[in-house]
């Protein structure tokens, strides 16, 4: 499955982005996505993950209840809602996808990863 991130930009501290991975290529329902980030000089992070067919999500600590994972299975799209934004939040985000049915977190379960999309978040 090809992945391609989508969204990102410029946006100041407090507002919002919805960030887009669009799938290609195998049954895009039959994946677990998940959406990680790399902030400069840092090692990647896991952000959120949804389960393959959209009813269980996980989070990481940093952004519950800020960041909101969704998918549409119809459009091959898993979508990350990005609210309140803070400088830490800024970032490379890029989004994988891994042969799992559950939400999974960790970075070695997915096998798929798209090229990412930079969020800016000025202070």
């Amino acid at each position: 499955v090809q992945l391609q991130a989508s969204g990102g930009g410029l946006v100041q501290a407090g507002g919002s982005l919805r960030l887009s991975c669009a799938a290609s290529g195998r049954t895009f329902s039959n994946y677990a996505v998940g959406w990680f980030r790399q902030a400069l000089g840092k090692e990647r992070e896991f952000v959120a993950a949804i389960s393959w067919g959209g009813d269980r999500t996980n989070y990481a600590d940093s952004v519950q209840g800020r960041f909101t994972i969704s998918r549409d299975n119809a459009k091959n799209t898993v979508y990350l809602q990005m609210y309140n934004l803070k400088p830490e939040d800024t970032a490379v985000y890029l989004c994988a996808a891994a042969s799992f049915k559950g939400a999974v977190t960790a970075t070695q379960e997915y096998r798929y990863w798209g090229r990412g999309t930079l969020v800016t978040v000025s202070s």
